[in-house]
C-alpha cells in the first residue's frame, strides 16, 4: 500500500471517529462538519481507486 492511500484510510477512519464523538456529544455542527468531511474523504478515495472497506 502506497503512503497516499495510508494517508487517506487513516483520515477516514479519524474521521469516522470523530463524527461517532461528534454524535455521542450532539454537535450538530460538528456532525455537519465531520460528515461534509467523510463526504470529501470517500469521494477523493473513490476518484483514486482507493477501496474502503465500510465494515471495518
Amino acid at each position: 500500500m502506497d503512503a497516499f492511500t495510508t494517508s487517506l484510510l487513516k483520515r477516514i477512519k479519524d474521521t469516522e471517529s470523530d463524527l461517532s464523538k461528534a454524535r455521542a456529544a450532539g454537535d450538530d455542527f460538528l456532525v455537519d462538519v465531520e460528515q461534509e468531511e467523510l463526504d470529501d474523504l470517500h469521494q477523493l478515495a473513490a476518484e483514486h481507486g482507493v477501496e474502503i472497506d465500510i465494515a471495518a
